[in-house]
């Protein structure tokens, strides 16, 4: 799920939700979560010591607790989705491996998207890890009017993505660009920084002269998917390497395509209560740690998500 603020004017980081509001908010506007999946990520060592090279720089609550708690939207693949019961996917497996160098399991559940931050910051979770983009509003708590609504949350850069617009096979309205959804029903997941950029992209459209955009938002991607599937919606907007999974495995292939290039790239972060500095800094570390070994560049291999690779981790680098 980018970050808020499309990548372009038009198109908002992806799902990783919708802009400084929704999600960011921290506290209020999120919903509870939904249904709830449990998945442990690996290696869980001595709830009170380790051998882990990283082990001595987590909170002291964490160390004696043995484990991080994970909050995600396990409806996303190829970051996060369910198979066989258990949640897999970019995400839990460069979990795995930050698991390693921290000595602790990562131990995720799924939920809502739209409440993660809120489960967050209230301690639900430990950290939220699904495909967040990083943005200001987020960082800060503010929604898209920039009206405070929570504390907000760190963000630990892991990962880029680009928004891209999926349609259905042979692209039967010609769509090539944001631009072209004028006058059209568009399906997302709601709560995505994509729903706040068809939002800045139907007033656009408005001042050109042209018919607004009609979005359709729903709770989960799924559900948006099957809406363009079905000619219900012309056009679905998503993460790049989300929208090419899909593109790739829906009905063998044969149910969409990617349309234009993947644009505005901005970074997925793992959220971090602003609290909580050790953690942050914690995971700061490891995630730099994985990339140095190059077990960071095995897991992005694995699941062909090679495009989103960074050289370094930051903290609260997005925009």
């Amino acid at each position: 799920m980018t970050a808020s603020s499309t990548r372009r004017t038009t198109v908002a980081r992806t799902r990783t939700a919708a802009v400084g509001a929704i999600a960011v908010a921290g506290a209020l506007i999120l919903t509870g979560c939904g249904d709830q999946t449990d998945s442990g990520s690996s290696t869980k060592e001595s709830s009170s010591s380790s051998s882990a090279p990283l082990f001595d720089k987590l909170p002291a609550k964490i160390q004696k607790a043995g484990v991080i708690k994970v909050g995600t939207n396990a409806e996303y693949a190829p970051m996060e989705y369910q198979e066989g019961g258990k949640i897999v996917g970019v995400d839990p497996d460069l979990a795995a491996a930050l698991s390693k160098q921290l000595g602790v399991e990562f131990q995720f559940t799924s939920g809502s998207f739209d409440g993660l931050i809120s489960s967050l910051n209230s301690g639900r979770y430990d950290v939220a890890m699904s495909s967040i983009t990083d943005t200001k509003a987020r960082q800060e708590g503010l929604d898209e009017n920039g009206k405070k609504l929570g504390p907000g949350v760190d963000f630990v850069d892991y990962f880029t993505a680009g928004t891209a617009i999926y349609v259905q096979k042979g692209n039967p309205k010609k769509i090539g660009s944001i631009e072209d959804l004028c006058g059209q029903k568009v399906a997302v997941q709601h709560g995505t920084t994509y729903e706040q950029a068809l939002q800045k992209q139907s007033t656009a459209c408005t001042k050109a002269g042209k018919k607004k955009l009609t979005i359709e938002a729903f709770d989960n991607d799924t559900e948006a998917q099957t809406r363009v599937k079905s000619g219900g919606a012309v056009a679905g907007v998503n993460d790049y390497p989300v929208a090419v999974d899909i593109a790739r495995k829906a009905d063998g292939g044969n149910a969409f395509e990617v349309v234009g290039e993947q644009v505005d790239a901005g970074p997925f972060g793992i959220a971090v209560n602003k609290d909580n500095k050790e953690l942050t800094s914690a995971l700061e570390a490891a995630v730099n740690a994985i990339i140095e070994d190059g077990t960071y560049k095995k897991v992005l291999d694995k699941w062909g998500a090679q495009t989103g690779a960074i050289d370094k981790a930051a903290v609260n680098g997005g925009k």
